[in-house]
This record gives C-alpha cells, sequence and structure tokens, in this order.
C-alpha cells in the first residue's frame, strides 16, 4: 500500500487524459497522441534513466512530445486549415527549437551528469519517504508523458477542431501575445549567453545575470514559457464555445476547466516543479551575490526593482 504515494502525482494527468477520451469530438486524436507519446517516452526517458539513473533526458522527450502534438494535430485536426496549420506549426517550431537544443545539450555531455532540477526533485522524493528512486523517476518520466497526452494537448485539440472560417479577436491576441512571449524567451536567453560568455572572457566565475529582461526577473525566460501558454489557453477560447452544442454540459465544462489547468500546470512547473525554485536553491549556494539578487529582484513575474514578490 505504502507505493501508492509514488503514484498519486500521475491521477490529474491521467484524469486530463481519459476525459479528452470520453469527448467524441477528440477520441480518436487523444488515442493515437497518447499511445504515441508513450512510446516516445518509453524508448526516450525512460529506458536511457532506467539504464543511467539520470533523468535528464526528460528535457528530449518533453519538447519533442510537443511536437508530436503539432504533427499529429495537423494530419488529424478536422478544422478550419488555417487555424489547423497555425496551432500545429506553433507546437512544431518550439517543441522542436527546445529539442533540438536538448539533444545538442546530449551530443555536447552536458546530460552525461543529472541537471540539478532533478537532483533538486530527488531531494523532495527523500523527503516525503519516496526511497524507491528507481521507481520514482519512472513514474516522473511517465508522468512528463501523460502531461503532453492529457493538458499540454488541449490547445492543440480543441483549436484545431474549430470548422469556422472567421478569426475571433481572443485569436488574434493569442497570436499577439504568443509571438511577443517567444520574442522574450529567445532575448532572454540571449541576453544570458551573452552575459555567461562576457564573464567567461573575462575570467570571472559564479557571477548573476542581472542585466536585460534579468533586470525586472529572476527568470524572465520561464515567465515568458509561461505566458506563451496562456496564449494558446486565450486563442482557444472561441474554438471550446463552438464546441458547446455539440456536447454535453458537462463534458464542455469539465474540457473548459482542463484548458484553464493547462496554465495553472505550467505555472507550477515552472515556479515551483522543475523551474524557478530548484534553480535557486543550487544558484544561492554557487553564487554569493544571489541572495542579493533576490532581494532587489522579483522571481517571476517582472517588475521595478526593489520587490520580492512571486
Amino acid at each position: 500500500m505504502w507505493r501508492i504515494i509514488y503514484f498519486i502525482p500521475l491521477l490529474p494527468f491521467v484524469s486530463g487524459w481519459l476525459l479528452l477520451l470520453l469527448t467524441e469530438q477528440f477520441f480518436a486524436l487523444s488515442l493515437v497522441n497518447g499511445v504515441a507519446q508513450l512510446v516516445l517516452f518509453a524508448f526516450i526517458v525512460c529506458l536511457p534513466t532506467w539504464r543511467t539513473g539520470r533523468m535528464s533526458y526528460v528535457d528530449i522527450g518533453w519538447p519533442w512530445g510537443l511536437t508530436l502534438i503539432g504533427v499529429l494535430t495537423w494530419i488529424y485536426g478536422e478544422g478550419d486549415s488555417l487555424r489547423v496549420t497555425i496551432i500545429s506549426s506553433a507546437y512544431i517550431f518550439a517543441g522542436s527549437r527546445m529539442g533540438l537544443g536538448a539533444i545538442k545539450l546530449l551530443i555536447s555531455g552536458h546530460l552525461d551528469k543529472e541537471l540539478p532540477r532533478y537532483e533538486f526533485q530527488k531531494k523532495r522524493w527523500s523527503k516525503a519517504g519516496k526511497t524507491n528512486t528507481a521507481l520514482a523517476m519512472q513514474i516522473e518520466a511517465i508522468m512528463q508523458g501523460v502531461a503532453n497526452a492529457a493538458f499540454l494537448a488541449f490547445p492543440a485539440f480543441i483549436i484545431a477542431s474549430n470548422p469556422s472560417e472567421e478569426i475571433s479577436i481572443f485569436e488574434m491576441i493569442g497570436i499577439v501575445i504568443w509571438l511577443v512571449s517567444f520574442i522574450m524567451e529567445s532575448v532572454a536567453d540571449v541576453q544570458k549567453f551573452k552575459y555567461l560568455q562576457a564573464m567567461k572572457k573575462a575570467g570571472v566565475r559564479n557571477t548573476v545575470c542581472n542585466i536585460g529582461l534579468w533586470r525586472y526577473s529572476r527568470h524572465p525566460n520561464y515567465f515568458a514559457e509561461w505566458m506563451v501558454w496562456n496564449a494558446l489557453v486565450i486563442a482557444s477560447i472561441p474554438s471550446w464555445m463552438k464546441l458547446y452544442p455539440n456536447m454535453s454540459v458537462i463534458i464542455f465544462v469539465l474540457v473548459g476547466v482542463g484548458l484553464l489547468l493547462t496554465s495553472r500546470i505550467m505555472y507550477i512547473t515552472l515556479v515551483t516543479y522543475t523551474g524557478a525554485v530548484p534553480s535557486e536553491y543550487y544558484s544561492v549556494q554557487k553564487r554569493p551575490a544571489y541572495k542579493d539578487y533576490q532581494q532587489t529582484t522579483n522571481m517571476f513575474f517582472p517588475g521595478p526593482t526593489n520587490m520580492r514578490t512571486h
């Protein structure tokens, strides 16, 4: 019975996938996507994790799983062709960008040791009484795959089901937010890369990047990634409304809740789960000036300095 605690985190994601399977409009696509995600994660994440004892392979499987959502949506989406093309391209582009970056890290040897965020996860398991690390890693890997089969697929499947040729104001707002957020994330990554390169060239180590967007948020890249998903949720609203005449009220409401949970799940992931909190746990130990940085700069939401809100 004690092993039940290992499987509890899976339940919300399995429930999300079951909801998609119970929705007539999404059944076929959700079934194909779910099986494909599990196969992808079995070979790309679960097997390497079992052989090496490292969970870093999640960083390869997760983004390519997003690309897979985009490809399947493009092939099986039955809505307006332009709408299907746009949402599929968004998933394919974002997933492939991160996926290629992960492969680059693999080739360069950066994944030959466990990434800090997964070391932090193991500390959490230990505190929670999960002593079977091998089992916990496998369940964690499967959970990431089921997340791609469930809530992270909601925006793609909902938008791709809309047959209307009329573009809603919500969709236009979503596209603008997506583009701005993607640019913000890219700029933040470039700013940090250039800063680290300059510090390395100057022979300075363990400094804190507080230039550009990093002056206003300790994790502007994570905030921008969250806003990318919020943009997809906003763009999904008109297509979700179109579903109402063709499904029961209960299913319609649950699909809407699932769509909102996409934003909530990504927020938790990027702030507390594998994002900001694990990153800062090690940054404080490695960089003496990081505590001062925490005192003057917001963790997640960009804002003026000398604030400590999230």
